[in-house]
């Protein structure tokens, strides 16, 4: 195979739209180690000063440390509605997995592109960031908005506070486009997430006398054993949605920690469990049942041995569905950006997209480049096929925004 890095001449033929300016801030995107568990600011700061290049100004909104920043921007007229190109910066850990090269390194190999981020999102930002230049120029009528997001990957968290920001702009965007990897399909739905920490409370006893405490341990074991049952029953009796890869809703108990030593009952478990659920699924029903089957079934055995064992449930974090109606507007722009093609698609794993329709108003859909198979793995990729996809994609939108209006709604 032959192996080249970005400095390289282009060779490719897929490269009369993947340039090696786009390859380039691709390479650039990559080399910063943006783990959720780290700063995004020299991200976004050289994303900041990139703009700026172009006359661009960015606002940025800060987390509470100052360690990682959402950037929002417009290139146009700033007193309409456009459309809103959005993304991620942050990327999964790599500790624990096994690269061929360094993840955080771009590498290409004939038609891929490697290197953590390529896919899940980066490969979207560059691509977007390629065309500055081109949206500054073409004299739009219309508005191409920008917004850069921090700790997706553990909550979509950092889009929160740019939420609490554009609720009080006296414009915000008309429609968004979370560019996720989706291979260039359009995304009307994904599923929603609640994460939850059960806490076990129980008592310690000698394990030679078992019946004087409380074995958290085993209580924790019976609560999972019940949400295993829930889902069996989900899986038998629904509700359902053919549209999903997995066609119902799902729940999964992910972590448990608890005990200290084979001899001693074990005073505290406590174990995560996520429900995924599909956009229609009323799932603070089925919350509270989990909840009340503890209540009910398990906390009174526990309280006959002592009265301060119980179960807490703590929600971590959440994100909505999102659903938009095939018909939609929206769907119909996008897919005039593809050429016409394209069938809509829903897609099980959760984007920021749920939360831009949900909680002020635009309607969205998830498009862009690369799989989220390849994300989150040793050697996650792109294909330069992909990028040229995308890079299409956001030529037409220029193209259609500069003498006319849209709308989604």
């Amino acid at each position: 195979m032959n192996e080249t890095h970005t400095g390289s001449a282009v060779q490719h033929s897929l490269e009369a739209a993947v340039t090696p300016t786009m390859l380039s801030i691709l390479e650039d995107l990559i080399g910063f180690d943006t783990t959720s568990c780290n700063s995004n600011l020299d991200l976004i700061r050289y994303v900041e000063d990139y703009l700026s290049q172009y006359g661009i100004k960015s606002t940025l909104v800060n987390d509470e440390s100052g360690k990682k920043a959402n950037l929002y921007t417009t290139i146009g007229p700033a007193d309409r509605s456009g459309v809103m190109l959005s993304g991620h910066t942050d990327v999964v850990p790599v500790e624990g997995q096994h690269w061929n090269s360094d993840p955080f390194v771009l590498k290409r190999l004939d038609d891929k592109v490697f290197g953590r981020g390529s896919a899940d999102m980066k490969g979207f930002i560059a691509c977007v960031l390629n065309w500055v230049p081109q949206m500054v120029t073409a004299k739009l009528e219309t508005p191409i908005h920008i917004a850069l997001s921090y700790d997706e990957e553990v909550g979509c968290i950092g889009v929160r506070r740019l939420l609490d920001l554009m609720k009080n702009m006296p414009v915000v965007p008309s429609m968004a486009i979370i560019g996720e990897p989706t291979n260039m399909e359009i995304v009307v739905a994904h599923k929603g997430k609640r994460a939850i920490r059960v806490n076990v409370r129980g008592a310690s006893a000698h394990s030679a006398y078992p019946t004087e405490g409380v074995n958290a341990v085993e209580v924790a074991a019976q609560l999972v054993a019940h949400i295993c049952e829930v889902q069996r029953k989900i899986e038998k009796n629904g509700p359902f949605d053919s549209g999903f890869r997995v066609p119902h809703t799902t729940l999964h108990v992910g972590t448990i920690r608890g005990g200290t030593a084979l001899n001693i009952v074990p005073n505290e478990c406590s174990f995560d469990f996520e429900i995924r659920h599909l956009p229609e699924h009323e799932i603070d029903l089925l919350i509270s049942d989990i909840e009340k089957f503890a209540i009910d079934n398990l906390e009174p055995k526990m309280h006959l041995k002592n009265p301060d064992a119980g179960i807490d449930f703590t929600e971590l974090f959440g994100y909505p569905a999102l659903f938009t109606a095939p018909n939609a507007p929206i769907v119909a722009f996008v897919r005039s950006l593809l050429d016409g093609e394209g069938e809509v698609e829903k897609i099980s794993f959760g984007s920021e997209a749920g939360l831009f329709s949900r909680q002020i108003g635009i309607p969205a859909v998830v498009c862009g480049p690369g799989s989220i198979l390849q994300a989150h793995r040793p050697d996650e990729y792109v294909s330069l096929e992909q990028l040229k996809a995308c890079d299409s994609m956001l030529r037409r939108l220029i193209e259609s925004l500069k003498g006319k209006s849209v709308t989604a709604n």
